[in-house]
């Protein structure tokens, strides 16, 4: 065991030493401080496909990591297993007087994190936490009545008026960058030893600044690739909320903010409501009877319903682990109004293959497109797909990128006709909501 007393510093979804709440508190305190990182078997486990993406991209950036670390005479410890057997095993190496980590709002990371100070308060060693993957967290954008909001318009409002330089100002961890424990480089498991083998698929650059002088012009149109693609660097903390939102600010993307604001707003929404993770936000839509074809749901998974723009994004998902945030409501629409299969369904398969998966706009989103969530599409609007093409995509340019058949008139025919699966969802949905 080592004998100096220590803190440890949990990172988890802040895979950054720069502008990192949990780190620079732990830093500040004067103790020597050790960054940890689990791969949670409780997490990798469920993943089926051993070549997933996330991992890669999570064993990258902790290299990465560790020679920054290098260069300040620290390393990062790296542990693979279930935390609740890891930490005790911990505690028995170092002499540790604090833990500090961020904050997490899905419902695994709570029980998790709430299981862990339980365990160190017996152990008599102290759990800090801290906000740092948003800009504000839980309650500190309510209504006068002290409830959450659940529509997004008013939730924004108050958002935006609260938001100052304050609550965007970045944590100066370089200050006290002395405080790291010195230690010799901790070795880094390989993917082959976490179970998992490297991935070819190309991670999307952290600077987006370039993109925000059009974003609001262009960002509808897929064919343009005018989003920024920051989603997976917010998800595994890669880059900090605050700098990201200063970013928008300084370039006066307003409508980029607003998108930040819904990532802030589904969390919110999760962390109040934790039961739409499975159930609809509105319990009458729990009621519909869903088809859930399995071979239809097949034939969208694979893109392969007859619909260009819907077969396009689901072949750029299967391809890249990415796909356009237009395309994005199109295809769940398609799911879940043309097919009538459960939204479950299909935020399960985006969980899978997403690179920026992230579960509280996950299912705040597919819940927007089904009209079951807080602040839904209402179930009468029913994207028609070939419109949504001849709006977004009129040369077909994206079309042509991804689902190249259609070129060549090689493609399927359409699953399902339009008109026809907009008279039965509109009968079904009706139907489901008159009988709640």
């Amino acid at each position: 065991m080592i004998t100096q007393e220590i803190s440890i510093c949990w990172l988890r979804r802040d895979l950054r030493l720069e502008d990192n709440a949990a780190l620079y508190y732990a830093l500040k305190t004067g103790l020597p401080v050790l960054p940890l990182f689990i791969f949670d078997t409780h997490i990798l486990d469920k993943l089926q496909d051993k070549t997933d993406t996330r991992v890669s991209f999570i064993h990258q950036t902790l290299s990465k990591l560790s020679t920054e670390l290098r260069q300040l005479d620290s390393s990062i410890l790296i542990k693979h297993g279930q935390p609740e057997k890891i930490w005790p095993e911990l505690l028995r190496s170092y002499r540790v007087k604090y833990v500090f980590a961020n904050h997490d709002y899905e419902p695994y990371a709570i029980e998790r994190d709430n299981a862990l100070a339980e365990y160190l308060s017996s152990e008599e060693i102290s759990f800090k936490t801290y906000k740092d993957q948003v800009i504000f967290e839980k309650e500190e954008i309510i209504k006068d009545d002290k409830k959450p909001y659940t529509v997004f318009t008013p939730y924004f409002r108050q958002w935006f008026k609260k938001l100052n330089n304050f609550y965007l100002k970045a944590y100066p961890t370089h200050r006290y960058s002395g405080n790291f424990l010195k230690t010799d480089p901790l070795a880094l498991p390989t993917l082959d030893e976490l179970g998992f083998s490297l991935t070819t698929i190309p991670f999307p650059p952290i600077d987006f600044s370039s993109k925000l002088q059009d974003y609001e012009q262009r960002r509808d149109f897929p064919a343009d690739d005018a989003t920024t693609h920051i989603g997976l660097h917010l998800r595994f903390g890669t880059i900090s909320i605050r700098h990201a939102a200063s970013q928008a600010i300084a370039h006066k993307a307003d409508k980029w903010l607003s998108e930040l604001a819904w990532r802030e707003f589904y969390m919110m929404i999760l962390w109040h409501f934790p039961h739409t993770v499975h159930s609809a936000f509105k319990p009458a839509y729990d009621q519909i009877q869903w088809r859930n074809n399995e071979k239809e749901f097949e034939a969208w998974c694979q893109g392969e319903t007859g619909y260009p723009i819907v077969d396009a994004g689901m072949k750029q998902l299967n391809e890249t682990g990415y796909m356009h945030n237009r395309v994005r409501m199109v295809v769940a629409s398609f799911l879940t109004k043309h097919l009538l299969i459960d939204w479950r369904w299909g935020e399960a398969y985006f969980a899978e293959k997403l690179l920026d998966y992230e579960m509280a706009s996950n299912v705040g989103g597919w819940q927007w497109a089904c009209g079951c969530g807080n602040d839904a599409a209402p179930y009468f609007r029913v994207f028609n797909p070939e419109l949504q093409a001849k709006k977004f995509d009129p040369d077909q340019a994206y079309i042509y990128r991804w689902a190249p058949a259609y070129k060549t008139k090689k493609h399927v025919q359409p699953i399902v006709e339009h008109a026809f699966a907009r008279a039965r969802v509109l009968k079904i949905f009706k139907d489901a909501l008159d009988k709640s």
